[in-house]
């Protein structure tokens, strides 16, 4: 029995089945959604078991809100390499040993980098990845270089490493990995599967951080196949949240110099601009931005109250759920994306908690206990 058939049945009050065959492993989201996705019995399927993610309820969340809406937080910090990253780059880097690629390269603020070298060392394939320089969290840094990438770094932001990159991979034999390759929305869109298959049916809001805003162009088209198949009955009002500082789509321009606590989406000019636009016009969505003030209130009350540490990008959805609260409809259900672990920055952890940390206390049981206060 899955977890999906566990929620299911913890949704719906169905029993559960008893007897028949035995359980059979998680494949990987290629192979469970190969029929949805461009792959072919000859296309060599370079996977982690990736996929498969929890859609955890979220009490607190929900008694913060009240009027009975129902809160869900799609964890994919749970994936192999700790993001969703790893949705669009089991395909991307699938299509890429298809087509008889040796090395792939991508633009990166950190977990883009770390799934791409992850997937590519794995599938045989170099691996390079441009960064900003100073501005890539110590976990996705650490992640990339032992996973074996040739990491260039440098004295510009996000946006202008990827324009690098793009030229680079116009001129050289080298294929690019980040959400501007068609493969990696088509593995990401997965993740709108999965929430339909454990609800039953897509939520009425789905709440998402936004930075180079492929992944909510991808769950957009994931929920839309969905019910054109008649797997769901409806669609979802499609919210992206960025940060205040690094708030292109919500200002309607680019940001030239993009400041936030939350690096993973510190971009000042979405590749997916345009996609992003049709997905808040056709769904009737929202966009709108939230502090880093907001962003780390949400991390920690996802941390301290739901048993959830994500990285503070991921909090920015629950910040913008939040902020917008009021707005969410009577007994309405809302998901949350988190789309990355909270170890990828522990910096941020170590310097933005509440809890209470003791140093160079003495060995011994009544000191410890008085500290304890017992």
């Amino acid at each position: 029995m899955t977890w999906v058939t566990s929620l299911k049945q913890l949704l719906t009050g169905q029993p559960a089945r008893t007897g028949g065959p035995a359980q059979t492993c998680w494949p990987g989201l290629v192979e469970h959604y190969r029929p949805w996705l461009p792959v072919g019995g000859s296309t060599p399927i370079i996977t982690l078991l990736e996929g498969n993610t929890p859609l955890l309820r979220a009490p607190a969340l929900e008694k913060r809100i009240g009027r009975g809406v129902r809160v869900f937080l799609k964890v994919d910090g749970l994936n192999p390499t700790g993001s969703f990253k790893d949705r669009g780059m089991t395909m991307a880097i699938s299509k890429a040993k298809e087509a008889g690629a040796t090395a792939v390269i991508c633009a990166s603020t950190g977990n883009t980098s770390a799934a791409a070298a992850a997937y590519a060392r794995r599938g045989g394939l170099r691996a390079f990845a441009v960064i900003p320089d100073g501005y890539v969290a110590k976990g996705k840094l650490a992640q990339a270089l032992l996973y074996g990438a040739d990491v260039l770094a440098i004295q510009g932001n996000f946006d202008q490493a990827l324009a690098i990159t793009q030229d680079l991979a116009e001129r050289y034999p080298v294929i690019l990995v980040n959400s501007i390759n068609p493969y990696r929305l088509q593995g990401q869109k997965t993740a709108a599967f999965e929430v339909v298959d454990a609800l039953g049916d897509a939520p009425d809001w789905l709440c998402i951080p936004m930075g180079n805003a492929g992944n909510i162009s991808a769950y957009w088209m994931g929920f839309q196949e969905y019910r054109k198949a008649g797997l769901s009955r409806k669609l979802p009002l499609m919210c992206g949240f960025q940060a205040s500082g690094s708030a292109p789509l919500v200002l309607g321009s680019p940001v030239a110099n993009p400041a936030t606590i939350a690096t993973a989406i510190r971009i000042g000019n979405p590749a997916n601009w345009g996609k992003a636009l049709e997905v808040r016009q056709e769904s009737g969505g929202r966009f709108a931005s939230v502090s880093d003030g907001d962003i780390l209130a949400a991390y920690q009350v996802l941390a301290t109250e739901e048993g959830v540490f994500c990285e503070p990008a991921s909090a920015a959805s629950v910040a913008g759920m939040l902020k917008h609260a009021t707005a969410i409809p009577t007994e309405a259900q809302v998901v949350c994306v988190l789309t990355g672990n909270g170890l990828k920055d522990p910096t941020t952890a170590l310097e933005n908690n509440q809890a209470n940390l003791y140093r160079d206390l003495a060995p011994e049981v009544d000191v410890v206990a008085q500290v304890m206060g017992l």
